[in-house]
């Protein structure tokens, strides 16, 4: 038996015999780093959170409920590998406000940031002719497209220091058609293309920028 024919025989050994997450800490260290995603006490942004623990990084837990924020923040202190406790910190980032406290409560805590997540965001069913679609619009932008425009501006000086990214989580709304949910899909391609052009501005200065 050659090289040929036994490599692949201790590759399915090793993809058998070794636990996913020892790979995975392997490949993914994020030891060192300070991880702040946005809405994080519950679904999609919970499970990044706790995966970011998991991998050493020094994850901020952020929403608007404190018991979820909480207990998520207990969830990643107790996968840390190096015995970190998440800061908790309950926001909504549709207002400005909680925006500026939510960085400054980062920074002050660290003293740096590296990756920040703008997950927050959410979809309301209403029709074009519907009374209420303006008003449904307008919350969608808050969230969706403003919250990750304001978190850019007031933590990029100090993503810039630490060459950190920016990860924009979107929806194949941005590129379809949705009845009813058009006010979503309209939000979703915002962010596509702010996530384009602070690629094209803040790339030279060291932050990559993408959308997933």
């Amino acid at each position: 038996m050659n090289l040929v024919q036994i490599y692949p025989i201790v590759i399915r050994w090793l993809i058998i015999s070794i636990p996913f997450s020892t790979v995975m800490s392997a490949v993914y260290n994020f030891s060192g780093k300070v991880v702040l995603i946005t809405g994080s006490s519950a679904g999609i942004g919970a499970a990044t959170a706790v995966g970011f623990a998991r991998s050493g990084a020094q994850v901020v837990v952020t929403g608007r409920n404190p018991r979820r924020v909480s207990a998520v923040g207990k969830q990643c202190s107790d996968v840390s590998p190096n015995g970190l406790t998440a800061l908790e910190v309950t926001a909504d980032v549709s207002k400005e406000v909680d925006c500026k406290q939510l960085i400054d409560s980062t920074v002050k805590a660290f003293y740096r940031l590296d990756v920040l997540v703008n997950n927050a965001g959410f979809g309301l069913n209403a029709g074009i002719t519907d009374s209420h679609f303006g008003q449904t619009l307008d919350q969608m932008f808050a969230t969706n497209v403003k919250s990750t425009v304001v978190l850019t501006q007031l933590s990029a000086d100090y993503l810039i220091k630490t060459k950190g990214n920016i990860i924009n989580i979107s929806s194949i709304a941005a590129n379809m058609t949705v009845p009813n949910l058009t006010g979503y899909c309209i939000t979703k391609s915002a962010l596509d293309m702010f996530t384009k052009c602070m690629a094209a501005e803040l790339g030279p200065k060291g932050i990559r920028v993408n959308a997933v």
